[in-house]
């Protein structure tokens, strides 16, 4: 099962559960040195926006961002390529970093405004700045919570079971819900120990990026407007036609027992695939959604041929 992740994705899961066991078996400090600090801490330093996506608090916080990552980041990175989906991985999650320093240096400036008005955000004492340490944040939710924004962009209607739900919910509903779960909690549970900012500020990053890669296809690198999956998808037709041996002699059996001669039956293959490859390129065109019911159903029997 492994082998069919794409590879930034699996190696991204790897090393996500090799750095939770390393903190929890090695090294106990590794949550405590890469874990982002405030930037007044005095433990603050850059690289930890980078090292805080890579470690959780616990297997739960493991176990959920991991299985979010597997289930829509396979698809995200077959849909874009590998170098585009990483790009857009560790720019979210920096930018979920980014949020959450916002948020906390907003959170001290209120609170030294209401109780400590003589000290400055430039010249804080020595005390508060080793006491601002305690403000870690760790997990890569920021990273998750875009790689689901975009999956909801890019497929809207694909219909997805959530539970507790009892009926599918399509998924730009289903990222629109977790947006307004965020804003809600972010507003009304400041001090659960969840950072709701990082995981709305990788939305927000990840919003961004997307529209400007709409609106540039060829932004970065050129990788057919990001449609990879589906060129995989038409490879694997042309890898069918080819696999599949000519059957023997010089007359096919059609399906209504008639049978019909080479030429027959070559035309009616190259007839079937070019109708494949048409709506294949309708789908790097117009996305999947464009398609008929008559072509989804003819793409469906299609790729029925691989397995």
């Amino acid at each position: 099962m492994i082998r069919n992740i794409p590879a930034v994705t699996k190696n991204l899961l790897l090393i996500n559960i090799l750095a939770f066991a390393a903190s929890a078996l090695i090294l106990p400090g590794l949550k405590t040195t890469g874990g982002l600090h405030f930037f007044l801490a005095s433990d603050f330093h850059l690289y930890q926006f980078v090292t805080y996506m890579f470690l959780h608090a616990n297997f739960q916080h493991l176990f959920f961002n991991m299985f979010a990552l597997w289930m829509f980041g396979c698809v995200m990175e077959q849909v874009w390529g590998s170098k585009k989906f990483l790009i857009y991985y560790m720019v979210c999650g920096i930018g979920a970093g980014l949020m959450q320093e916002a948020a906390q240096l907003i959170n001290l400036s209120m609170t030294l405004q209401q109780t400590y008005p003589e000290i400055s955000l430039l010249n804080l004492p020595k005390g508060l700045a080793m006491q601002l340490n305690y403000w870690t944040t760790i997990g890569a939710s920021g990273s998750v919570y875009a790689i689901l924004l975009a999956f909801g962009m890019t497929f809207p209607n694909e219909r997805m079971f959530i539970f507790p739900l009892p009926i599918p919910i399509k998924a730009k509903w289903f990222v629109l819900l977790y947006i307004g779960i965020e804003v809600f909690s972010a507003l009304t549970l400041p001090g659960d120990g969840v950072a709701h900012m990082a995981h709305l500020g990788g939305m927000l990053f990840g919003f961004i990026m997307i529209r400007y890669w709409q609106k540039h296809p060829g932004a970065y690198y050129n990788h057919n407007n990001g449609y990879g999956f589906f060129n995989n998808l038409k490879q694997n037709f042309e890898k069918m036609k080819q696999k599949k041996a000519e059957p023997q002699g010089n007359m096919h059996a059609e399906q209504g027992g008639r049978q019909e001669s080479d030429w027959e039956y070559n035309a009616r293959k190259k007839a079937n695939q070019d109708e494949i490859d048409r709506i294949l390129d309708k789908i790097r065109a117009s996305g999947y959604d464009s398609l008929t019911k008559e072509e989804k159903k003819k793409l469906f029997d299609s790729s029925k041929d691989y397995d």
